[in-house]
């Protein structure tokens, strides 16, 4: 890892609580961070905090925690806050996951800073850590009609789209492995430009292999 990067500690995972948000748009981080425990389910134990749930343990041969708020999305930084307080971190050690409907459905965006686009639970942890300044990786779940916005993320996929949006998430929680191994930097060229949308010719090859 480059001396200049900051190694990350706490992974937060965005979503909304309870089944009837399981597998929603809106649930992109909550689904990152479930699928990133599911393969180091051995490595990490549950512990209390305010607002939330979290896990923590070691990866890479260092304490990290991976934190999914319990407040509902607008409230997120409720959570954050308080965890980061008593874990003694700054934002500089900290990953925020979220859906992006700024980003094309399977793709995923690694970002050292920046603002909160219109994401409620993304400005509610800006508003809680008082800066834009902290690392992000944004799940893309595309464009909806500005007057659908809040049923489309409460929404799901289907066909094609549900396929993209599953294999992102799955390959988001491998480039979890690597930011926290290698740094920020690594994880954005290697990610950064991926596509798990299927290109016109893949979707007929995959439509005929299932004739």
């Amino acid at each position: 890892m480059p001396v200049e990067e900051t190694r990350c500690r706490l992974i937060i995972g965005l979503g909304n609580p309870g089944p009837e948000y399981e597998g929603t748009l809106h649930n992109a981080g909550f689904m990152t961070a479930d699928k990133f425990l599911e393969k180091h389910t051995k490595s990490f134990t549950e512990k209390h905090v305010q607002h939330g749930r979290a896990w923590e343990g070691k990866f890479a041969a260092d304490r990290l925690v991976i934190l999914k708020p319990m407040t509902f999305m607008n409230l997120s930084g409720d959570a954050v806050g308080p965890l980061m307080r008593g874990e003694n971190l700054t934002p500089a050690e900290i990953l925020v996951i979220y859906d992006d409907m700024d980003l094309p459905v399977g793709k995923m965006r690694f970002r050292k800073n920046g603002g909160s686009a219109g994401h409620n639970g993304m400005k509610s942890v800006i508003d809680a850590l008082g800066t834009e300044k902290f690392p992000r990786l944004r799940i893309g779940i595309g464009t909806a009609d500005a007057k659908r916005k809040a049923d489309f993320v409460l929404s799901s996929f289907d066909g094609i789209e549900k396929e993209a949006f599953t294999a992102t998430i799955s390959k988001a929680a491998e480039a979890l492995e690597l930011l926290i191994r290698r740094g920020l930097g690594e994880a954005m060229c290697r990610y950064n430009a991926m596509d798990m949308m299927p290109r016109p010719e893949e979707e007929q090859v995959t439509a005929e292999d299932k004739k």
